[in-house]
């Protein structure tokens, strides 16, 4: 059985989230997202703690995180991803203003999937977001069992 994949999106910026959710949906996407405004509220979900809402075993997820966020940043949240036996199968796709090119290692390092930049230019940013969609609609996610 192939589940829908929820799309996460974890940023502090409300607009930068909106305009990803609308370009999602320009592009085809219909898949559920939830979105967190801090790396911790994602970190609780997925690792299942704390008294907010948590993830449920034998779903499929995508994780569109920024960089710069309150609480716990980008990079701390995709380091416990990866270093989790059954979370590590997200794909991470880290969008984010900051094009430092040591920055983008270190992530990769991490083991995102991708990087995506977000452009001050908006024509840009939107067709990154188009081409999201595009990977999204093809790629097969495996799903996340496991308590924590």
């Amino acid at each position: 059985m192939n589940r829908e994949v929820i799309i996460l999106i974890a940023d502090d910026d409300d607009g930068h989230a909106e305009l990803i959710r609308k370009n999602l949906a320009r592009a085809g996407i219909t898949n559920n997202i939830i979105h967190f405004r801090d790396g911790q509220e994602v970190t609780d979900f997925l690792f299942q703690r704390g008294s907010g809402p948590h993830r449920k075993s034998g779903d499929a997820f995508v994780l569109l995180l920024d960089i710069r966020m309150p609480k716990m940043d980008g990079t701390e949240v995709l380091g416990q991803i990866k270093s989790d036996k059954e979370l590590r199968k997200i794909p991470v796709v880290m969008i984010t203003t900051t094009d430092d090119p040591r920055e983008v290692a270190h992530c990769h390092d991490l083991g995102c999937s991708n990087y995506i930049t977000k452009p001050v230019e908006y024509d840009a940013f939107v067709n990154a977001i188009r081409q999201l969609g595009l990977f999204l609609a093809v790629v097969q996610v495996p799903t996340i069992n496991g308590i924590h």
